[in-house]
């Protein structure tokens, strides 16, 4: 349903620096790039995620309430990304673990939360047994 996600940048060689390691963990790397814009994923396979200087010419602001997900492989894939985010520049909204009560057939949801050097937020997750 989604092809990709958008999110501001002021900085695109920091945001470069965050993305980049985070992308090469989900086994992707960019797949555009221009001056005022990068996109990372895999070409025809969506979805992917962007950073972008804003169209307007404006600072990039972080919108309140909005977050992007990065589906995870397995919970040790979420704290890697989760420990990837914060070594390049991100910083913590929530560590790795489960949230919530299992559902009715026994799965958790299991996410770490994090921002990008922007501000904006992030989290990586999956739907997962209970341990």
């Amino acid at each position: 349903m989604i092809g990709y996600v958008t999110l501001g940048s002021n900085d695109l060689e920091r945001s470069a620096k965050f993305y980049d390691p985070l992308a090469a963990e989900m086994g992707v790397g960019r797949m555009m790039e221009f001056e005022s814009f990068i996109a990372w994923g895999a070409m025809g396979c969506a979805p992917g995620i962007a950073a972008t200087k804003p169209f307007d010419g404006k600072e990039a602001t972080v919108g309140n309430g909005t977050m992007v997900a990065l589906e995870a492989k397995d919970r040790d894939q979420v704290k890697r990304l989760y420990d990837i985010a914060l070594a390049n520049g991100g910083s913590c909204e929530g560590e790795p673990g489960p949230r919530g009560e299992p559902d009715e057939n026994g799965m958790v949801f299991y996410a770490a939360y994090f921002r990008d050097p922007d501000g904006n937020k992030l989290n990586a997750f999956l739907m997962d047994k209970v341990a």
